[in-house]
């Protein structure tokens, strides 16, 4: 395949390293300041999957250096916030034939990407192994909880390309499956990472002194109730019955493997960058309006959360 990668931080570096060891050829789309340390360096994983170097064939600044470039597949890991203008650009860069992965968190970025794109060539992703940041360039996966899904939310995406692209993402190093209930999975990490990221960053603490405490339990109980409330407000269905089913799991399985992970959005206000709130329990705030359900927690956690993000920049500047 020959495929660009649009954002080359933690994720993006991960795929574009990988994919081009496997004998893809692999284009690298950011900032300059990215760039230009690439250029030198190279892209650079580490952790789990072991230790992995390449040279990519191509890096580029701006889309429109791109413009007269063919791909079999783009793959976007900006954050949430950028899912409409990137999505702007590639409606420029992409043929007939060009699929775009949205390998992103939170929700609202199929939605921003087929409002520029067919939805028969967007392929949502459901990513769920863990890459920190070491350098520009230079990655670490650090943790994997189950193969990376894919899939078309109103299957118009054929099977049979889905199957072929989790292969060709497996013998990379990266495991992947197709799915047909891609948004169930969506949703299931859009859950974990409401319950648990902002209120991480807000408290800075790890994962599993969140819930340890009573007082952070009560909170994420409620987060994930009217979570809930929500999606069966919408019809949309996950893989637990209820909120109650979904919270044994929750505390019994998902946080113990996990106890020690600090919240991305915590990296996120210490860097000075935006958070993905708005994508998380911004956008179940968003629904409930939309469909008559309250979400009183929910969105105080989004009021709290955008405080501390100012208030950090604020002090930094």
């Amino acid at each position: 395949m020959r495929v660009l990668v649009f954002g080359l931080g933690a994720l993006g570096t991960v795929y574009s390293c990988l994919l081009k060891n496997s004998g893809h050829e692999v284009v690298g789309l950011d900032l300059e300041p990215v760039i230009y340390k690439i250029e030198a360096n190279g892209v650079w994983v580490e952790g789990i999957w072991g230790e992995h170097q390449a040279r990519l064939d191509k890096l580029a600044t701006d889309i429109t250096d791109l413009a007269d470039e063919n791909f079999d597949l783009i793959i976007l890991t900006v954050k949430s916030y950028e899912t409409e203008e990137a999505a702007k650009q590639i409606k420029s860069l992409a043929g007939p034939n060009t699929y775009l992965l949205l390998a992103q968190n939170g929700y609202g970025n199929y939605e921003a990407a087929i409002r520029h794109l067919p939805e028969d060539r967007v392929i949502l992703g459901r990513i769920i192994f863990g890459a920190e940041t070491i350098d520009l360039g230079h990655s670490k996966v650090t943790v994997i909880a189950d193969d990376v899904l894919l899939g078309s939310p109103p299957h118009m995406v054929e099977t049979c390309f889905l199957e072929k692209l989790a292969a060709d993402f497996s013998s990379a190093g990266i495991p992947t499956r197709a799915s047909e209930e891609v948004m169930q999975f969506v949703w299931a990490k859009i859950i974990y990472n409401s319950a648990l990221n902002p209120l991480g960053a807000i408290l800075e603490v790890a994962y599993g002194e969140l819930a340890a405490d009573r007082n952070c339990r009560k909170i994420m109980n409620a987060v994930v109730e009217e979570i809930f409330a929500v999606l069966a407000a919408i019809g949309q269905p996950t893989p637990w019955p209820d909120a109650q089913a979904y919270l044994s799991a929750f505390y019994g399985q998902m946080i113990p493997s996990t106890a020690m992970h600090h919240a991305s959005m915590l990296q996120d206000i210490k860097r000075k960058r935006r958070t993905e709130i708005d994508a998380l329990n911004g956008a179940v705030v968003m629904l409930g309006e939309a469909n008559g359900i309250d979400t009183p927690v929910n969105r105080t956690i989004v009021n709290v959360l955008k405080a501390k993000e100012a208030l950090n920049q604020k002090v930094q500047m």
